[in-house]
């Protein structure tokens, strides 16, 4: 059983539960990362799109684990998440950080972001 998602993994100009802004651009360049499931351990699927509109990163995946994809159907899971090195921020009331290097994509159970969320399932 696989399941495909569509969804943010990040938000732009929201702050986070940490403390930290991402701003528009943060992701220039960002390339193939793995899926994984709370930052952890092996990919659970693939990351087919990836990339920056208006409202944050957007991405297009699939989910080949068969007991995620089938929590992910259920609704028992929909955050995600980013695993990052920070290139250039800014500090102020927060961390606004405007260049990062991309490492990888998760599903997770509660999202640093709020707004980070699977949004489609297909």
């Amino acid at each position: 059983m696989s399941v495909r998602f569509a969804g943010y993994a990040a938000v732009f100009d929201a702050v986070d539960r940490g403390g930290d802004v991402v701003r528009r651009g943060a992701f220039a360049g960002a390339g193939k990362v793995p899926l994984l499931w709370q930052h952890q351990g092996r990919p659970v699927g693939e990351i087919e799109t990836i990339g920056e509109d208006a409202r944050g990163l957007r991405v297009i995946g699939r989910v080949e684990a068969p007991a995620l994809a089938e929590a992910l159907q259920r609704g028992a899971v929909n955050g995600l998440s980013f695993g990052y090195r920070v290139k250039q921020a800014q500090r102020g009331d927060v961390r606004e950080i405007t260049a990062l290097d991309l490492v990888e994509v998760s599903l997770v159970a509660s999202p640093m972001q709020p707004l980070a969320r699977v949004h489609a399932l297909d």
